[in-house]
């Protein structure tokens, strides 16, 4: 069976410390620790993390490399992300979030994971991503919280 790639942000980064998320953030790593998963990371992800705490900004790398499949930032994923913005999905504080959005896009993963309920899993947002993806020549993305993808 073909592993699901699933792209993470910070907040899923952030939410195996968190209480209130823990649980099924704990048992999204455990998918990934039974290799039913590989974790699609970006050099986003990797900025934002270097202003967490240590056990925050370490995690990851407590799991093998083969793990995870790591993207960088690219021209296209900027435009993308310059492109959610000028549409209004969201406003320019939120450019990371679209950052997060055009690079799992660009690389068509098979679903976006957050914990980001604001600016990323919140239905009309999704609506806006995928309308800009749409027009602009892209696939729709999936966006999920690890609620929906781990057995509790």
């Amino acid at each position: 069976m073909k592993q699901q790639r699933i792209y993470i942000d910070t907040s899923i980064v952030g939410g195996f410390f968190d209480t209130i998320f823990e649980v099924e953030t704990k048992l999204l790593f455990k998918r990934l620790e039974n290799k039913e998963v590989i974790f699609v990371t970006s050099t986003v992800l990797g900025q934002e993390l270097n202003d967490a705490p240590e056990h925050v900004r370490t995690l990851l790398q407590k799991y093998d490399k083969s793990c995870f499949e790591e993207i960088e930032l690219t021209t296209e994923a900027i435009k993308l992300a310059d492109r959610y913005i000028a549409e209004k999905v969201v406003g320019k504080t939120s450019l990371n979030d679209c950052r997060h959005i055009a690079l799992a896009t660009i690389h068509k993963v098979d679903v976006l994971a957050s914990f980001n309920f604001k600016h990323i899993v919140n239905l009309e947002r999704i609506k806006g991503y995928n309308g800009v993806n749409l027009k602009m020549g892209y696939s729709i993305l999936e966006i999920r919280n690890p609620k929906e993808l781990v057995k509790l």
